[in-house]
């Protein structure tokens, strides 16, 4: 489902170039899920975001689904996000002030649907991830385990194929761990391919990991 052939991506700062990635040669099978294991700063979530097409690589070529994602427009980037990838972030990226419901349509706004469509999804959502009560409530009000299932309804709210998840454990104490790996075996079920960077060892001996790929000082050891 995605290749990754020979990315690299170099940055400038203060006259000094950066390699972030060095020559990554990378596939990942449809239904997959891999974890990205390295220390901050290797690279992974700089593979992540040229995965997303939010970052294009200095050099190489990305393929997701037989399409060359990293040579599209800006426009059409968008277009390929929208359809085609679903985001949890460490930080959730929610707004604490709008309801349940109103953070998981966010994704949906360009889309126009009509209501009722709008409506059942989230309302499928919500009975997957045990949130039917939580629908009306200000996301303020909820604990850091809720909040991170609100995460994941948004991600898959617009039915993508692949998850990417960067450090979703960051902030999180163990049992909250533990509940979100038991989310990601939802995610799995419903045969979503999902990348996760993460130097979480929960996820490194877990069966629900099919691999894990080590990154470090953005190249694949």
């Amino acid at each position: 489902m995605i290749t990754l052939h020979n990315i690299t991506k170099k940055y400038t700062l203060h006259n000094e170039e950066i390699i972030a990635l060095d020559g990554i040669d990378l596939q990942i099978n449809q239904g997959e899920i891999v974890v990205l294991k390295g220390a901050s700063g290797s690279g992974k979530s700089t593979i992540l975001s040229i995965i997303a097409n939010m970052t294009k690589p200095t050099s190489g070529e990305v393929i997701v689904n037989d399409v060359r994602v990293s040579k599209l427009s800006d426009d059409f980037s968008s277009a390929y996000r929208l359809h085609n990838i679903g985001f949890i972030f460490q930080k959730y990226n929610l707004i604490p002030n709008l309801s349940v419901f109103d953070n998981i349509i966010v994704p949906l706004i360009p889309k126009n649907l009509k209501e009722d469509l709008i409506i059942h999804k989230v309302e499928q959502l919500l009975g997957t991830l045990q949130l039917e009560t939580k629908r009306n409530i200000e996301l303020k009000k909820l604990s850091g385990g809720e909040q991170q299932r609100v995460a994941i309804a948004r991600a898959l709210i617009n039915d993508p194929l692949i998850i990417l998840a960067d450090e979703p454990t960051a902030n999180l104490d163990e049992k909250l761990s533990l509940e979100f790996i038991e989310n990601i075996k939802l995610l799995k079920n419903l045969h979503k391919t999902i990348l996760i960077a993460s130097h979480d060892p929960l996820f490194f001996d877990h069966d629900i990991v099919d691999r894990i790929i080590d990154i470090k000082g953005g190249k694949i050891i």
